[in-house]
């Protein structure tokens, strides 16, 4: 099936779900603009996205850090200076610094509003500006199924998750006709959001709790199936867990 190119800019582009979609896009023919702070596997991916991608110029990168919002901002300007336009944003940069609120781990919580919602609110405002300008766009918010559910030491992180959600639906609400939003919530998915963890007892029953997880590439397959949907068709949230999980 042939496919409109559409310029796709995506933030935790370094590790998993980021680096799955940038090789899934890429492959599919989209060009697509990566953002991290950590810009030496950024440059390996980009390296790598070029050599599989069907010719041209096709891949960029940038050092990004989404708790600052002109960081954000250059990104964008950046990704649109390269190649003309802005049709996807993936805000899928995130933490995960389990703990018992108990354990009062302030600066963990601060970390994870800063990167999951901050994050999600800048990269939605430097693009939207774009998108209207030129007509269209689509962004695409990545959440968790902790959007829907709230487990003992995930509090915080529930909590900027269900902020994902309601940020993602408000501005579906607010950019019906105009800009395309979709909120994809993964379950267990294999990826270094775990490694973030330095509370003991939260860091085991992780490890429990991630004994079956499904690859980042599931995910991407999902980020995929939203972008590839005809301009007429709004794909608005997706649930995406391994088979064998409850939750």
């Amino acid at each position: 099936m042939t496919r409109t190119e559409k310029v796709v800019l995506i933030t935790g582009a370094s590790s998993g779900i980021g680096e799955a979609t940038a090789r899934r896009l890429a492959a599919e023919g989209h060009r697509v603009f990566l953002g991290a702070r950590r810009t030496d596997r950024l440059a390996a991916l980009a390296a790598e996205v070029a050599e599989v991608a069907d010719g041209g110029d096709r891949v960029g990168f940038q050092r990004l850090d989404v708790t600052d919002a002109a960081d954000v901002r250059k990104f964008v300007t950046a990704a649109r200076e390269r190649f003309g336009r802005v049709d996807v944003m993936v805000n899928n940069a995130g933490v995960m610094p389990l703990s018992p609120l108990a354990e009062l781990k302030v600066h963990e919580w601060d970390r994870m509003i800063d990167v999951n919602v901050r994050g999600v609110l800048y990269g939605i405002a430097a693009v939207l500006p774009v998108m209207r300008e030129q007509g269209g766009g689509h962004i695409v918010n990545i959440a968790s199924v902790g959007a829907y559910e709230v487990v003992p030491t995930a509090a915080v992180y529930c909590a900027t998750k269900y902020a994902v959600r309601a940020l993602s639906e408000g501005l579906r609400q607010e950019s019906a006709g105009d800009v395309r939003v979709t909120v994809v919530s993964p379950g267990v998915t294999e990826s270094e959001l775990a490694d973030s963890i330095s509370d003991p007892r939260a860091r085991e029953d992780m490890k429990s709790y991630r004994s079956a997880a499904i690859p980042a590439s599931a995910i991407a397959d999902a980020i995929a199936f939203a972008v590839h949907s005809p301009a007429e068709v709004d794909v608005n949230e997706l649930v995406v867990r391994p088979a064998a999980s409850a939750q």
